[in-house]
């Protein structure tokens, strides 16, 4: 049983798609289909049911997953292990970070990690927030830079970096850019376009409205850039970070509406950081390189 032939066991699982987890593995999807053939020929099982396009786990699959998760986080933790055993910073660094982040956050940071570790391999993962907590949790990556929940995660260190304030905007021709301030009934009376349900964006906005709903909801995803494009194009209003707010927009002002969220570092608390995830870390809290 190599762990190769595991590794794309597991991307094909999660995925539900050769191609999909040939795409994340960066190999062919005949050789993802050769590696889950060698390892179901090693077990003398089909973990496997292809169904026309689909792709199930079958009984067999289904065992399988929980202890292939453990023997590749005891491998990785073996190998981080032993690099730190030794001085210099390098190898591989898997990380995980929002499409937000990546854009208006990270870039200034990764320029200065590379130049002063330049012998480090980013891994650098996009996903959503909520996406990465169990990526953490089986040792599939080290950090991940996202958007902090309100409430501690079993099992995972939170460590807030940047305060992202949020404010209420709308396109400058939007009916709600000429007051000079509405209240929240005003507000909800308009079209909104909102960040998806059950996000830890969404739950701030939710909670911030006292969970009252906008009369119509034109619009839910994950991006934020998505939001903001059709925010300027005047069909509704939303709430975004302070960092993407530009000419283009107007601040709503509405009495006694706050929304303040916290950006950073989400770790295993139990996990032996290596070297380059360490010096991340440190960077990434204002610490020199």
């Amino acid at each position: 049983m190599d762990i190769a032939s595991l590794k794309a066991f597991i991307a094909v699982s999660e995925r539900g798609s050769f191609s999909r987890a040939a795409e994340a593995l960066f190999i062919t999807q005949p050789a993802v289909s050769k590696r889950i053939a060698s390892l179901e020929a090693q077990l003398g099982v089909s973990l496997f049911d292809r169904i026309g396009k689909q792709v199930q786990l079958t009984e067999a699959g289904r065992v399988l997953i929980p202890g292939s998760h453990r023997i590749l986080a005891e491998l990785a933790e073996s190998q981080r292990i032993l690099g730190n055993l030794r001085d210099s910073t390098h190898g591989m660094l898997s990380m995980a970070t929002s499409h937000h982040i990546g854009l208006h956050r990270l870039p200034a940071v990764l320029r200065k990690y590379s130049r002063h570790y330049p012998e480090v391999e980013l891994d650098i993962q996009f996903m959503d927030s909520e996406q990465a907590f169990p990526r953490i949790l089986h040792g599939e990556i080290e950090l991940a830079i996202v958007t902090l929940p309100n409430t501690a995660q079993p099992q995972l260190k939170h460590i807030p970096v940047w305060s992202d304030p949020m404010h209420c905007v709308v396109a400058r021709q939007h009916p709600l850019a000429k007051p000079a301030r509405v209240s929240r009934q005003q507000l909800l009376q308009h079209a909104a376009i909102l960040q998806t349900p059950g996000t830890h964006t969404r739950n701030l906005v939710d909670a911030a409205l006292a969970d009252a709903r906008p009369e119509k909801i034109l619009l839910e995803t994950h991006y934020l850039e998505t939001i903001k494009a059709m925010v300027q194009t005047g069909l509704g209003w939303s709430m975004l970070p302070d960092s993407m707010i530009d000419k283009s927009l107007r601040v709503v002002k509405i009495s006694k509406l706050q929304i303040a969220r916290h950006l950073g570092v989400v770790l295993h608390e139990k996990r032996t950081l290596s070297n380059a995830a360490s010096s991340m870390l440190d960077l990434l809290q204002g610490k020199e390189a």
